[in-house]
């Protein structure tokens, strides 16, 4: 076994090819080796970094949309965003997105937390951005993105990810992390 010096527990990649490779994600087969020996080949998928924002009103609500997930074939709330374009802030990312998506122009906006949703498998960061306020500019331009925008009661938000209507993980995240940090 080789020498792993002062990090024993790390894996170690002997090369990656590539099964598919588009605009939003590129799959690949890693040819891995644990620490004791083992090998094995492991899928990886990586896609482009997302941008996602919790809005906030005065009276203790936030911005979401009501949709259908075809993949999970459910209808779930969740929080505007979308993938960053190339050569494109992700603060810019996520206020647009709010807009096109919700029809609403988010106010005193700042950086919340960034994640990966699903650290074992995927590279898929998500920057997560709050506002304080936010404008009616008219409705949504895209209407392809949700059933229903409404501003929903931050003391529901518990009930609602119990009863598994809010199951993205960004959603998730960034809605936990404001009841439990609330912003200033």
């Amino acid at each position: 076994m080789a020498d792993r010096g002062s990090e024993p527990t790390r894996w170690t990649i002997h090369g990656e090819r590539v099964v598919d490779d588009t605009r939003h994600l590129r799959l690949s087969i890693a040819s891995v080796e644990l620490p004791d020996g083992v090998t094995f080949e492991q899928y990886v998928l990586r896609m482009p970094k997302a941008a996602m924002m919790v809005v906030l009103d005065d009276q203790e609500r936030v911005l979401m949309m009501w949709r259908h997930r075809f993949i999970i074939d459910r209808w779930v709330w969740e929080l505007p965003g979308g993938y960053v374009d190339p050569n494109e802030e992700p603060v810019l990312t996520a206020a647009r997105e709010v807009e096109e998506e919700t029809g609403w122009r988010p106010r005193d906006v700042r950086p919340l937390v960034a994640m990966q949703p699903s650290v074992g498998t995927t590279e898929a960061e998500h920057l997560l951005f709050v506002a304080r306020g936010a404008d009616y500019i008219g409705e949504p331009e895209d209407i392809n993105e949700a059933q229903r925008v409404a501003w929903i009661p931050l003391d529901s938000i518990r009930e609602r990810i119990e009863k598994g209507e809010i199951v993205g993980a960004g959603s998730q995240v960034g809605l936990l992390h404001v009841l439990a940090f609330p912003p200033r």
